[in-house]
């Protein structure tokens, strides 16, 4: 099984217009974050969870040439926008996309993409066959996939775990039941938006005491604002056992 993040940003912090901070002028690549997303690849299959704006750049930039299933946490933009380019996808494999998602969010890419799903097919748009899923395990080509329940402030999103990994985007809290389904994987990766309080995400220390509470063996943190500061800088005050993630990292599990 292997594991690239995709993207390790966010929309939230400091405006792209007018940016001269620390982070974005930075020549570090670690400081370069494209909003999140990740991609796994596991028996063959190629799973991705999230496509944000920068989906294409992305795909690109890791020169993925086959994707054959999305998952969505959430139907906010910045983890949805990117999703019309899948059209490539479909052309080369002449297929529609398979799409997961719980009902609410495929109603707003039903609302959001309603050109997609017209009665009168305009040539050329992109191709998706919609699957509800719901807080409960389900397989995708024989591949057990668990989501896990979690709140983005009030409103429900699922993370997602894949035998001994889990990830988790945009959450604020997570009830001690659905913790139980993750703990001590190998690999939890997970957002922590910045040091100050934020009324729908985790901080930086919500994040630390989610991971004491899983107690995987590594941690990457996700989601990073440019107010959570420099790659390395952060790095030094973490866990040994914790590091913040950063564009094009891949694992193997």
């Amino acid at each position: 099984m292997k594991v690239t993040l995709l993207g390790t940003g966010t929309s939230q912090g400091v405006p792209v217009i007018a940016c001269n901070c620390n982070v974005c002028m930075s020549k570090d690549e670690h400081d370069k974050r494209l909003r999140s997303s990740v991609m796994i690849e596991i028996n063959g299959f190629t799973f991705v969870i999230d496509t944000g704006p920068d989906f294409r750049q992305q795909m690109l930039r890791e020169k993925v040439t086959k994707v054959d299933a999305i998952l969505f946490t959430h139907e906010h933009k910045d983890h949805i926008a990117g999703l019309d380019d899948i059209r490539s996808f479909n052309w080369i494999y002449k297929k529609p996309m398979d799409v997961y998602a719980e009902a609410r969010v495929l109603k707003a890419l039903q609302i959001d993409y309603s050109y997609v799903f017209s009665e009168e097919k305009y040539p050329g748009i992109p191709e998706m066959t919609l699957h509800e899923i719901q807080n409960k395990p389900f397989k995708i080509n024989d591949i057990t996939i668990v989501p896990v329940r979690g709140f983005h402030h009030k409103l429900p999103v699922f993370g997602f775990k894949f035998n001994q990994f889990a990830y988790f985007t945009d959450i604020k809290y997570v009830p001690d039941e659905e913790i139980d389904k993750i703990k001590k994987v190998k690999v939890l990766i997970v957002s922590s938006l910045r040091k100050r309080k934020h009324l729908s995400h985790f901080n930086l220390e919500e994040s630390l005491a989610f991971i004491e509470k899983v107690k995987p063996e590594k941690t990457y943190l996700t989601h990073i604002s440019h107010m959570m500061g420099l790659h390395k800088e952060i790095n030094k005050e973490l866990p040994q056992n914790v590091q913040l993630a950063w564009d094009g990292l891949k694992i193997e599990l």
